[in-house]
This record gives C-alpha cells, structure tokens and sequence, in this order.
C-alpha cells in the first residue's frame, strides 16, 4: 500500500509539471505570436544570449536565453521587470538546459527594461547582484 501511495504520487506530481510547462510554452507562444510583439537580444556577462520579446497589447514579456550555463549551487536566475530604474522582480527562470524560455510574470505596465540576476535560491525582493543582462524594451 505504501508503494503505490508513493507511486501515485509521483506520478500526480510528474502530471502537475507537465501541465505547467504546457501552460508556460501556451504563453510564450501567445506572446511571441502577438501581432504586436517587438524583440531586443543582447549579450549576457557570461557570454550567453539574451532576448525580450515584448507584447504592450497583451501586457506581457517573455525572456528567451541561449547558451546559459547553470547558476552556482543555491542560486537561482532571477527576472526582473525595471520601471524608470526601479526594479521589481518577475520571477524566476529554470535553468534545466542551455536554452531557456520564461515568462515574466506580472504585467508589463510601464516598464521600460528587464534585467536577469543571479539570487539565492527562492529569490530576493530586490536585485543582490549586478544584472548579466539589461535589455530595454523596443519601441512599438
């Protein structure tokens, strides 16, 4: 009984994670499918690339990264969205492989910028460390 109470709960779990990356790859499609959706890549610190794609209709960005190499034990990728210089934060991006595609959670708003950090594990409410990367919003 305790193994397949074990069983079942992993695979309720492994279900779980697949429904999020679903809904997450859901969202980066809309988002890069917008008719609106503008884009800046840049060079990250760490010789990785780093693209914004920007949808002001729908409110939302996602963070495209190539080439990124895992953060340091007990630390984490951290997003950020920069309103006129102040940063707030915008989740935090999984590193599980060399290419990354997130989300930035909230709504853009007014923000004129992202930034990606690397922060402990479980993140910060404000940037502990210089950005590897800051990409400002292209214009519409």
């Amino acid at each position: 009984a305790v193994w397949q109470y074990r069983q079942a709960s992993d695979a309720r779990d492994t279900a779980r994670r697949s429904e999020q990356r679903v809904a997450q790859a859901r969202e980066v499609t809309q988002v890069l499918a917008a008719p609106d959706a503008r884009s800046r890549s840049g060079r990250m610190t760490d010789g990785s690339t780093g693209t914004v794609v920007v949808s002001r209709g729908l409110n939302r960005a996602v963070f495209l990264a190539s080439g990124l190499s895992d953060p340091p034990a007990g630390r984490i990728y951290q997003l950020w969205l920069s309103d006129g210089g102040t940063m707030r934060p915008a989740g935090l991006m999984d590193s599980s492989g060399a290419s990354v595609a997130a989300v930035l959670s909230g709504a853009v708003g007014k923000a004129s910028a992202m930034g990606v950090t690397v922060e402990p594990a479980g993140g910060s409410k404000a940037p502990t460390t210089d950005p590897l990367v800051l990409l400002t919003f292209p214009s519409a």
